[in-house]
């Protein structure tokens, strides 16, 4: 059984920050990349950041100075911690896990195709 949740999503004005989290099990944790992806309305679902244990994370540039992706291997769960939030970072944000090591590919990791293990979804609304 594979299981990824998500939590930590909200509501905050813009230039606030959030702190995601993703929860998972019944994978084998260090072997696998880990990745944020989100999607808004109308949008095609998109990278924001991945990372596994071996690696420094890896930030669409949209993000990069912004968020922060984080391990807690111990506990098996995947952070993203989000500063200086903006209205277009709105959207569900969704953590995924696949069996590769994200830079094995340096392209791979961006394309949700890839991951076959996702949670359900957080809702990040970002107001102006």
């Amino acid at each position: 059984q594979v299981q990824l949740v998500e939590s930590g999503g909200g509501s905050v004005q813009a230039g606030g920050s959030l702190r995601l989290s993703c929860s998972t099990s019944g994978i084998t944790y260090n072997s696998y990349c880990m990745a944020w992806f989100r999607q808004a309305p109308g949008k095609e679902r998109e990278g924001v950041a991945a990372k596994d244990s071996f690696s420094y994370g890896a930030y669409a540039e949209f993000v990069k100075g912004r968020f922060t992706i984080s391990r807690d291997n111990a506990n098996n769960t995947l952070y993203l911690q989000m500063n200086s939030l903006k209205p277009e970072d709105t959207g569900t944000y969704f953590c995924a896990a696949a069996s590769f090591y994200c830079y094995s590919d340096p392209r791979r990791l961006w394309r949700h195709y890839e991951y076959p293990y996702w949670g359900q979804g957080t809702q990040v609304t970002v107001s102006s």
